[in-house]
């Protein structure tokens, strides 16, 4: 038996995604900014001791990190501790780190692996980076959060800090909708100048760290990307530059960051200091994204004798032989310098609204002033006072401190209006996507920035005929759509968009058409029957490691072959991995290792699964859906699987069964089950009790595991905090309880 196509997309969706707008999560409790919260760290004083007599070791030592926004009030044991940052080393108020997954693989706090609390012993008013962060979220560019914390060690304050978020994977999956692209961290002199076609002649080692660190996919460690976004801005001739670089790099986005690392006097950027950024290899596009990163050096801070707030736009990188390619070919393009020039204008006229944001500071810099008094390491490096502080905003301090936050804004605003460049850009086309599915409209959206009112098309081909132009309606906000119906499931699409004003300006985009693939008809009955994202002693494979797996179930009547399907964790991806050509027979099972090391054998996927909860799916060779599931945390060698072979519903199972059945219970008997009944629920004593004996779990509302037993009448829950929790019977029966005591 096969499964009938419509039914899938129908039931699951089949949505091609090609160029996504990034998403932005919430300040959440971690980074929750209306307030002040404070982090404490325990840990031995020789230890501490240590960690400050060797300030350039990144060696990590255990701790205990407390949490309390006022809301909430979280303890985590052990945390990994160290010092960060480079010239913020050998000053007197330091910056740390604080890992949650050193000690415990796989661990996160409120979805981080790690949180960077940040000195700023710069900057007396300890708000010039949160303000371009700020402004840059706004602006939506991916860029971390932050929030000022009270941070204590050992019970003694340390003063106020900046809890900046990690660009990690983490960050990357939270912004782009996948990770497994590579993430390079770079720093001076990250200048991103032509070295060779040879990838290897980018691992630059200067005796302390790398230039081009990568931090993901280290196994692979492969530089190529890299290699082929720099021999672009090298070799590309002038009149092909757009279409190229378009196609690796997401430039866009990145004119919008460089209108606002110059309106903010950011020179410790790549433009100037060749320094601090970071370039995701984003995996959903095939596209480089710049991340900015460390944007303390600015509103005026300066070691150079430059005065930032004067400085051309577009001769903002240094004089003499220094090359900067990614901003000496934007500029020195006609189409790339007027956008730049929409974007800076934009920018000042619209974005940079200064009452509201001298109210905003102004709230913030209320709010955190007694913290900044009380600060023992704040005069320490510069001798900044209490009245710095509050001066800071609207005076310069001296020293490097050249101007206050205000009046440099206000400067660096009325010289960059002054300097913009005439002129009315073509359009910027970007976030196109489209959405297929069998029997329906295709489904095709576009986000479009312009200076002017545009005309907005769509030139399209089916199955390799004439192209043809059709109208995209304006939804508001910049995004465009149009349906187009009456199109063979089995017949392939391909499109660009075209955009045009009265005064000339026209953009088609993409410079290559996107190929939307033909839908075929049929898919095998196979299934994500089981999988587990924390294996720590349930399983080995055949080297012994404990590592994620994924069970795979023919319900087919017929032999499958793998070869011919690919596996994914991240369903933007879908041909991320194709399996091995392993023949699996009707009826029969198969396991996948979850452990990114392919090297190890051909059952060995080149992804982990993540414990804290994501996707996993099977797709043909034409990125049609065959399987998903998605989930959420996962607890310690507890599996999750279909009740039953196949079956729709996925269930906590108590004890994993690796390539073998999940049940004997027929798919038709879920509907036909006992009511599990607790109580009392809510309960407020010690106990709870269950309305028959029955091998169960208790899971806590975040996924952990809290309780496990056989022929369970009754849970002890008198140790239990209050809170909602989960019991899952061992024949799959889910009840939720809360325990309240107040």
């Amino acid at each position: 038996m096969r499964k009938a196509l419509a039914f899938i997309l129908l039931a699951l969706g089949v949505v091609s995604v090609t160029r996504s707008q990034p998403s932005f999560p919430d300040n959440g409790e971690l980074y929750v900014d209306t307030v002040v919260p404070v982090v404490y760290i325990t840990i031995h004083p020789d230890t501490l001791a240590w960690i400050y007599a060797n300030p350039y070791s990144d060696r990590e030592f255990h701790a205990v990190f407390v949490f309390d926004n006022g809301m909430v009030r979280d303890t985590i044991e052990p945390v990994g501790f160290r010092l960060r940052g480079n010239t913020s080393r050998a000053s007197m108020k330091k910056s740390f780190k604080v890992s949650f997954n050193t000690f415990t693989p796989g661990a996160k706090y409120r979805g981080v692996e790690k949180m960077n609390l940040n000195g700023e012993h710069n900057d007396p008013s300890v708000m010039r980076a949160k303000i371009m962060w700020d402004l840059l979220r706004k602006w939506n560019i991916p860029a971390p959060r932050t929030n000022h914390v009270r941070f204590y060690i050992n019970n003694n304050y340390y003063g106020l800090y900046l809890n900046v978020e990690h660009i990690d994977e983490e960050f990357a999956k939270s912004r782009f909708g996948n990770n497994d692209g590579n993430l390079f961290k770079c720093l001076y002199p990250a200048d991103l100048t032509y070295r060779s076609a040879d990838p290897d002649s980018y691992r630059i080692w200067d005796g302390t760290r790398w230039t081009y660190e990568l931090k993901t996919n280290l196994e692979e460690n492969d530089f190529s990307d890299l290699a082929e976004l720099i021999s672009i801005m090298h070799g590309t001739e002038d009149e092909n530059l757009l279409c190229e670089l378009d196609r690796v790099f997401n430039v866009q986005d990145y004119l919008k960051v460089m209108a606002v690392q110059i309106l903010c006097g950011d020179w410790d950027g790549y433009i100037y200091n060749r320094n601090n950024y970071y370039l995701y290899h984003n995996s959903l596009t095939g596209r480089f994204e710049y991340i900015p990163y460390d944007v303390d050096n600015t509103f005026g801070i300066d070691w150079f004798n430059v005065d930032w707030s004067e400085r051309n736009i577009y001769e903002w990188q240094p004089g003499g032989d220094q090359e900067r390619p990614l901003y000496d070919r934007i500029m020195h393009n006609p189409v790339l310098r007027k956008q730049f020039s929409f974007y800076a204008t934009r920018l000042i006229d619209s974005t940079l609204d200064m009452d509201s944001l001298i109210q905003a500071i102004g709230a913030r810099r209320e709010m955190i002033s007694p913290y900044v008094s009380d600060d023992p390491y704040y005069p320490l490096d510069y001798g900044f006072s209490h009245n710095d502080f509050l001066a800071s905003f609207y005076s310069a301090f001296g020293a490097h401190v050249k101007w206050g936050i205000f009046p440099f804004l206000e400067a660096r605003r009325i010289s960059m209006s002054e300097q913009i460049e005439e002129g009315t850009p073509d359009p910027v086309i970007k976030y196109y996507n489209h959405d297929r599915r069998s029997g329906e409209a295709l489904l095709i959206n576009c986000f479009v920035e312009a200076a002017a009112t545009v005309d907005v098309k769509l030139i399209y081909s089916v199955a390799g005929d004439n192209s043809c132009e059709v109208a995209m309606d304006n939804g508001g906000n910049g995004w465009f759509s149009v349906t187009l119906d009456n199109i063979p499931d089995d017949t392939p699409v391909t499109y660009q968009v075209m955009a045009s004003g009265k005064a000339g300006e026209l953009s088609l985009l993409p410079c290559s058409p996107i190929l939307i693939a033909p839908l075929t008809d049929q898919t095998p009955e196979l299934f994500i029957n089981e999988f587990m994202a924390d294996n720590e002693t349930t399983v080995a494979d055949e080297h012994g490691n404990y590592s994620d797996w994924i069970e795979l179930y023919n319900g087919d009547d017929e032999p499958v072959d793998l070869g011919n399907l690919c596996l994914t964790d991240n369903f933007n991806d879908p041909l991320k991995w194709r399996m091995p050509s392993v023949i699996l027979p009707a009826g029969g099972f198969t396991v996948f290792w979850a452990d990114g090391t392919p090297g190890l054998g051909e059952k060995h996927a080149p992804f982990k699964l993540d414990r804290e909860g994501e996707e996993i799916g099977i797709y043909t060779l034409n990125r049609v859906v065959v399987d998903t599931v998605s989930f959420g945390p996962q607890s310690e060698d507890v599996s999750m699987g279909r009740k039953s072979d196949g079956a729709d519903l996925i269930i906590f199972i108590p004890v994993a069964t690796p390539g073998r059945t999940n049940s004997s219970t027929p798919v038709n008997t879920i509907s036909e089950e006992r009511p599990l009944i607790l109580y009392p629920n809510p309960v407020s004593g010690e106990a709870i009790r269950l309305s028959e004996a029955t091998d169960c779990s208790v899971f806590s509302s975040s996924g952990v595991l809290i309780f496990s037993g056989r022929a369970v009448t009754e849970v002890d829950v008198s140790s239990f905090p209050d809170g909602m929790y989960i019991l899952v019977a061992g024949d799959g029966r889910t009840v939720r309880f809360v325990i309240t005591r107040r």
